[in-house]
């Protein structure tokens, strides 16, 4: 079970004078009331789609029986998809999988697949896959919700081409695609062409479906326990479920984080794990809280420009790189460690007498330990030095690495999403100025129809 640490956040745990006084502790479990009933509200009228997630079996044993199947007979899996489609996929292969998954034979990928995701429309990067790719043996997961992104439908169709120089009409059998569940133009190529398809449940949001067959189609390829991770999220969901704020570990977090950033102008949140496998899950959880959170109007449709700026940090790498602002720097930040207890592996720092002799003396009390000592040593000594500091930062612990414990730190992050959305009063699950963007897209790509305003002005500025 992953716990909260979240004493340093409050001022009387830092240096007196900085941080959100304990008293406001009562004030936002008082305020909760009413944002838990927004939640349930919105929830029985479908915007919280998500939590929905935890009960999909019939789902699940159809990937899982694709995954053992079709899945198995290709030694390499290309997904295709950007933001939500990707980000939430290379997370838990980074989170689950062997480091360097790619580099291992197939021996010490357990004959498991290899995984390359693909989530932008470099020429340099996709070009590159495909020379390194055997095409005979490769299963394509294109993911698109809308069925209509603008780079995932164009790298589909770099891609296909590819396939056919190679296959010619067999190559629809090296295709599945994860979609809308009855409208898109992905929807239509799979009704034409007779490609196998996965659903993305439309009531759930393309940065809110790691946890559907979006990332749990290329998870099973590789072997990682989909039912493990979806365990995890039913943990977290029920955890989330009181009504006392102090209890409900997600509802605490969104309300700590929002609290900091409107009474204290702390609107840069940190995520830092200590471990580089969760790397890329810092990664998800910024386009999460970005994408969610900031936004140009409220609910009432009052423009108020809120949100704050999500940052991915890893320890103990970046204590070389951005804990010197975090530390000196505004008191405009939130850090958020995470804490592994277990991490399955560790390995001895050699205390041999002919090298401890030979170490200078400030490096004496290394030989003896371990790496995963000196890491926790680490993310114990920046947390409290921060504190010292009066900076805010609280730690979410894991117990491990496992598939149930990602599972629950992913339902823990969406959970926090959607409830930070009621404490904003701003809606967490559109986000219309990635939708502006994808139109001025279509206008530079000459399109009919989409006209960018001062288009002849934006190349104006230029030295």
């Amino acid at each position: 079970m992953i716990r909260l640490a979240y004493g340093r956040m409050l001022r009387d745990a830092l240096d007196g004078e900085h941080g959100l006084p304990r008293e406001q502790l009562g004030d936002l479990a008082r305020r909760f009331t009413a944002v838990r009933e927004e939640v349930q509200s919105r929830r029985a009228a479908g915007e919280y789609g998500f939590y929905g997630l935890v009960d999909q079996g019939p789902t699940v044993r159809a990937i899982k029986t694709f995954a053992e199947g079709l899945g198995q007979a290709h030694d390499h899996v290309l997904v295709l998809g950007i933001g939500g489609s990707a980000l939430g996929t290379k997370a838990l292969l980074n989170a689950l999988r062997r480091p360097g998954w790619n580099e291992w034979d197939d021996e010490g990928r357990e004959f498991f697949p290899r995984l390359t995701v693909l989530e932008n429309v470099d020429p340099t990067s996709v070009a590159a896959a495909l020379e390194r790719i055997d095409p005979r043996r490769v299963l394509v997961n294109v993911i698109s919700k809308s069925g209509g992104t603008a780079e995932t439908m164009a790298q589909y169709l770099v891609v296909q081409a590819w396939l056919e120089k190679t296959l010619g009409q067999a190559a629809h059998r090296h295709l599945v695609f994860t979609t809308d569940p009855s409208r898109g133009a992905l929807r239509e190529l799979a009704q034409r062409d007779h490609v196998p398809t996965l659903d993305v449940p439309a009531d759930v949001g393309g940065r809110f479906s790691v946890l559907s067959p979006v990332g749990l189609l290329p998870a099973a390829l590789v072997g990682i326990d989909v039912d493990g991770l979806l365990s995890g999220a039913r943990r977290a969901l029920e955890r989330s479920e009181t009504d006392d704020l102090l209890q409900n570990p997600p509802a605490l977090y969104a309300a700590l984080h929002w609290s900091a950033d409107l009474t204290l102008g702390a609107r840069v949140h940190v995520l830092m794990p200590y471990t580089d496998r969760l790397r890329e899950f810092a990664e998800w959880y910024r386009q999460l809280w970005a994408e969610s959170l900031g936004k140009r109007v409220d609910r009432s449709g009052k423009v108020v420009h809120l949100g704050p700026t999500p940052v991915a940090a890893v320890g103990a790498t970046d204590q070389h790189s951005q804990v010197q602002l975090f530390m000196e720097g505004p008191f405009d930040k939130v850090i958020t460690f995470i804490a592994v207890e277990d991490f399955g592996v560790d390995l001895p720092i050699p205390n041999p007498p002919d090298l401890s002799e030979a170490l200078p003396p400030d490096l004496a009390y290394l030989p003896g330990h371990t790496l995963g000592e000196l890491l926790q040593a680490e993310y114990q000594a920046t947390s409290a030095a921060l504190a010292q500091m009066g900076r805010m930062n609280c730690t979410l612990r894991f117990p491990d690495l496992s598939a149930d414990t990602l599972g629950e730190a992913i339902m823990f992050f969406q959970l926090a999403t959607g409830y930070a959305g009621a404490w904003y009063g701003i809606d967490p699950f559109d986000q219309p100025g990635v939708e502006l963007g994808k139109r001025l897209t279509y206008a530079a790509m000459g399109r009919p129809g989409y006209v960018s305003e001062k288009s002849d002005q934006s190349l104006s500025d230029v030295v």
